[in-house]
């Protein structure tokens, strides 16, 4: 069988008579940009998330953007981000002549650290963007008492966690992306809601945030021709929204597949002491955009070459810390090093994990790992 780190086309051919229908509707309308189905598609994500404002954009990046831009900070202002992460998390605050100021990560739940976050905050210190990695939510409890002690803004990266939850201690449930001042959102194809092509969008419970949102995301403008700030051209297509609108609905659905595909991993290689499997913090509800295995004694290269002679893909969500990526050099203090992330970027291996997931295929990457074992 030929393997496939993502099966999108699966997944499209079970829902292929709606997404037509909607694709159809929506060419022959001809409204490609700003018609129904994107304010259609931003209240249907609110209803879902349970949040007042949705704010669509064109990827999760611009989301980022728009959100930091939103917040009116300034040149040189201190924003605190995990040094484990996609590059887009620190880079959009250094397009905006703000400061990234890269913490630790916690080993097991690869999220950012709360002690690390205390430590770091200064004078200079405006926001911080906790990032729900691989789809599991940060500890966003002490994140947000953190914020409020010290009056800063949060803005949270939830490009892989959509749908995924945070337990609070009193019991009460939120979806990530709704906890923070401002929730960033992207819906590129391999995502737990994908479109096919770029989108994003922000969330929020701010009437005044959303407002300033929405404009800046339309050149600055709240009406046409009157340009109120400087902004930018970011939105969600049409057709996206109308593909969105289709795939919200299975949204729970192909979040529950990939747990299940999560625990068929946690069954079948729990006994394996040379690797750890991803651990599921008490206060959040995974939902596994990635699997992330952590592999010991140096061998993670080896694996994966191994893996990819028997045909099986994985991939290295991430070989390198931002602090050690050129392109923040002049933000980084000399010979500066942080534990668990150099640890993390020469250990973590991320295996097959997508809704179309089957036990045989499941079987075949499980035997191939512990085959490699022996």
């Amino acid at each position: 069988m030929t393997i496939q780190m993502v099966d999108l086309k699966s997944q499209y051919l079970k829902i292929k008579n709606e997404i037509d229908a909607a694709l159809i509707n929506c060419v022959e309308s001809t409204r490609y940009i700003k018609g129904p189905e994107v304010k259609q598609f931003e209240e249907n994500l609110g209803k879902y998330l349970g949040v007042n404002h949705v704010i669509s954009c064109g990827n999760g990046t611009d989301a980022l953007q728009i959100a930091l831009m939103a917040m009116d900070l300034q040149p040189g202002d201190e924003v605190i981000v995990p040094a484990f992460t996609y590059v887009a998390t620190a880079e959009a605050i250094a397009l905006l002549k703000l400061t990234p100021v890269m913490v630790d990560v916690e080993p097991d739940t690869f999220n950012i650290d709360v002690n690390a976050i205390e430590q770091a905050i200064t004078h200079k210190t405006k926001a911080i963007v906790p990032v729900h990695l691989y789809g599991q939510s940060s500890d966003m409890e002490p994140i947000m008492k953190l914020a409020e002690k010290h009056k800063l803004f949060v803005i949270e990266d939830n490009a892989q966690a959509l749908g995924a939850e945070t337990v609070f201690s009193d019991r009460t449930i939120k979806k990530t992306g709704t906890i923070g001042h401002i929730g960033c959102n992207s819906f590129f194809p391999t995502k737990n809601l994908g479109t096919f092509g770029d989108g994003g969008a922000l969330t929020t419970n701010d009437e005044k945030l959303a407002e300033r949102c929405r404009m800046i995301a339309s050149h600055g403008q709240k009406q046409k021709y009157y340009h109120e700030t400087i902004g930018c051209n970011s939105r969600l297509d049409t057709i996206h929204a109308a593909i969105l609108n289709v795939k919200l609905k299975y949204l729970d659905s192909y979040i529950a597949a990939r747990q299940k595909a999560a625990e068929y991993y946690y069954k079948n290689l729990s006994e394996l002491n040379w690797l750890t499997l991803p651990n599921k913090a008490t206060y959040a509800n995974h939902s596994f955009n990635q699997f992330t295995l952590k592999i010991k004694n140096g061998k993670r290269d080896a694996l994966q070459d191994y893996l990819k002679q028997n045909g099986i893909p994985s991939i290295i969500y991430y070989p390198l810390p931002l602090y050690k990526q050129p392109a923040f050099q002049q933000y980084i203090p000399y010979n500066f090093k942080l534990e668990n992330t150099e640890t993390l970027c020469s250990s973590v291996l991320s295996i097959l994990m997508h809704t179309e997931l089957t036990s045989e295929i499941q079987d075949k990457v499980i035997y191939t790992i512990k085959k490699f074992e022996n």
